[in-house]
């Protein structure tokens, strides 16, 4: 297959893009770490964003809920913000300080779940604003990507604790042991085959885990390639971002991986998701958002 990466500057002033996803409204949506805002592309590459209230707020995963609303964790903050796609803004402080919530998404009961990295929580939120949180086994296990599973439970990667852990929506927690020792687990999503997905920023794989927490892994052609972030695709494949590789990724559930180069250096390529015609969108830390378009 052939393929095309479109790269659109986000102007003005040191973004940092760091988490995109697919908005209701056919656009993508994108955290700007360094730049303090939210931002939206629209599919001809046209850019607009809008300020995140709390200065310095470290806004980092962003996902778009089932109603069109649009939540996000502040790092730096200790909140949790939710965004109308015309602008209006609503932040929940965490309870417990220095939390730092870093993933999101919403979970099969309607509410927004996230992951606390220094807390060693998992939290949730109603859309009301109503929160919840749920001790992990590990209080240093620094949480990462969380992602609904395939069996009705919310499965999240454990960065230092070399495990992915299983949460139901009643917070009754599993942990399941990665075969390769410090991979340091980061991205994950439920693939098409109905398996966890998930990539090892450290151990240079691509996971895959049953709901049953058998594992097989896949080694990344690139050495240190330093994959970050995962998607499920439309193909019956899955996509990838490659932090050191300067590189997106795809792999087939089969196992078979193949690799495009990103043309500008040194992108920093994080998170990443597909648009409704099935193009690969990602965001690059070097100011940049990138299109990938198969033919």
């Amino acid at each position: 297959m052939r393929f095309i990466i479109h790269e659109y500057a986000v102007n003005g002033y040191d973004s940092g893009p760091y988490g995109i996803t697919a908005g209701k409204d056919g656009a993508m949506w994108f955290t700007e770490q360094k730049g303090n805002r939210i931002g939206r592309i629209h599919a001809e590459g046209e850019i607009h964003s809008f300020p995140v209230p709390t200065a310095n707020a470290g806004v980092m995963s962003i996902v778009s809920d089932g109603t069109g609303g649009l939540w996000f964790t502040e790092y730096r903050a200790n909140k949790i913000g939710r965004m109308s796609m015309d602008g209006h803004f609503a932040e929940y402080e965490l309870p417990a300080a220095n939390s730092a919530p870093f993933g999101i998404t919403e979970g099969p009961d309607g509410a927004m779940w996230f992951t606390e990295m220094n807390s060693g929580r998992i939290g949730r939120i109603t859309k009301s604003g109503e929160i919840t949180e749920f001790e992990l086994p590990h209080p240093r296990a620094f949480p990462s990507f969380i992602t609904p599973g395939p069996d009705g439970a919310l499965w999240f990667t454990q960065n230092q604790n070399n495990t992915i852990g299983r949460i139901t929506t009643r917070g009754e927690v599993k942990e399941y042991s990665i075969p390769t020792p410090n991979s340091g687990p980061v991205g994950i999503t439920t693939g098409p085959d109905g398996a966890l997905w998930f990539v090892q920023i450290m151990g240079n794989k691509i996971g895959k885990m049953t709901s049953s927490g058998e594992v097989s892994e896949f080694v990344i052609p690139t050495p240190n390639a330093r994959p970050h972030a995962i998607i499920c695709g439309k193909n019956g494949d899955l996509w990838f971002t490659e932090w050191g590789g300067n590189q997106i990724g795809r792999i087939t559930v089969e196992g078979v991986i193949t690799e495009y180069a990103i043309p500008a250096k040194n992108a920093e390529p994080h998170g990443i998701t597909m648009g409704p015609n099935g193009d690969i969108w990602f965001v690059e830390e070097c100011n940049q958002i990138g299109r990938l378009t198969l033919n």
